[in-house]
């Protein structure tokens, strides 16, 4: 054996094992604008998380002596009309912003899923939950968004406070809302699953359900479920943010990127950058998740790894 072919040899020996998540995450590099998303979504985490406790000013603390002021060391993007930190209601708002998209997805995934299997691999219940998924599907969502707030809002506050009263409400509403894309896309992928042979095989053993359902069903649909959940998240952060637009969601003196552009949108004239700054840190997140979610789109797809 020659030295070229030798080190070859032992290239290939020394290389870590293929594995699915290994093809993954290579097809998922390759993709640019996938990487660029990852990257800012990331800074945009990193900043509303951390930025906080560098930037300790209390975002809802008025200082009258303060008021409309320009960009300055002490306050990077100047102040409002009542002398409240610009940066820092913007860090407070990206955190609130994210904690709700990031509940809602979870809650809408959870629940498409559960009912995508249930209605994919159960042939008595593919009719109910399907028409019921149909229903929700026909229901307007935005009035009916509107209708459950104005119902709920006041019980949940004086239950659990006026800020985590709505934050569990507005990530209730959003979740129960919007699983019915994932139900669906779940339950087309446990229907050609169910009758392979792997799926026959165990059950001809004498399986039980629910471990088929788990070892064997659930490992071959996550795929479609993480790029749900990548676009789940920036449906919730819109739909929370149009809801805080509307003067719905959060109270006044609590920062959302939604409610910082409703606040501020009579000083668009006078002062723009107020409404600029929550406007675009929306947009790259939203963006950011979008590119992200086509990424996996592609890194998921066995043709396009090859395999």
């Amino acid at each position: 054996m020659t030295d070229a072919a030798r080190a070859e040899a032992e290239a290939v020996l020394s290389a870590p094992p293929r594995t699915l998540w290994r093809d993954v995450w290579r097809q998922f590099r390759r993709h640019r604008g996938a990487m660029a998303g990852a990257v800012i979504f990331i800074a945009i985490g990193l900043l509303v998380t951390l930025g906080p406790q560098l930037h300790d000013i209390d975002p809802t603390a008025p200082n009258f002596r303060a008021r409309n002021l320009g960009p300055t060391w002490a306050h990077p993007l100047g102040t409002d009309n009542i002398g409240r930190d610009s940066f820092a209601q913007l860090l407070h708002g990206g955190r609130v912003s994210l904690a709700v998209g990031l509940s809602a997805m979870t809650l809408s995934i959870l629940l498409g899923t559960l009912i995508g299997i249930l209605a994919g691999y159960f042939r008595r219940l593919d009719g109910p939950l399907m028409r019921l998924t149909d229903l929700f599907l026909a229901l307007p969502l935005l009035p009916l968004l509107l209708v459950v707030i104005m119902l709920f809002r006041d019980p949940l506050r004086t239950a659990f406070g006026p800020e985590t009263g709505i934050f569990l409400l507005i990530v209730f509403v959003i979740g129960i809302t919007s699983w019915m894309q994932t139900a669906r896309i779940v339950r087309g992928e446990v229907l050609a699953l169910r009758e392979r042979e792997f799926v026959l095989a165990a059950r001809s053993i004498g399986t039980r359900q629910h471990r088929i359902l788990i070892r064997h069903i659930l490992p071959n649909v996550v795929s479609p479920i993480m790029v749900a959940a990548t676009l789940g998240i920036a449906s919730a952060i819109i739909t929370e943010s149009a809801l805080s637009f509307l003067g719905l969601g959060f109270p006044p003196d609590f920062p959302t990127w939604g409610r910082l552009i409703y606040d501020n949108k009579d000083f668009i004239q006078s002062a723009p950058e107020r409404v600029l700054w929550p406007g675009l840190a929306l947009a790259l997140t939203v963006l950011s998740v979008n590119f992200m979610g086509d990424g996996l789109r592609d890194a998921l797809d066995p043709r396009g790894r090859g395999r």
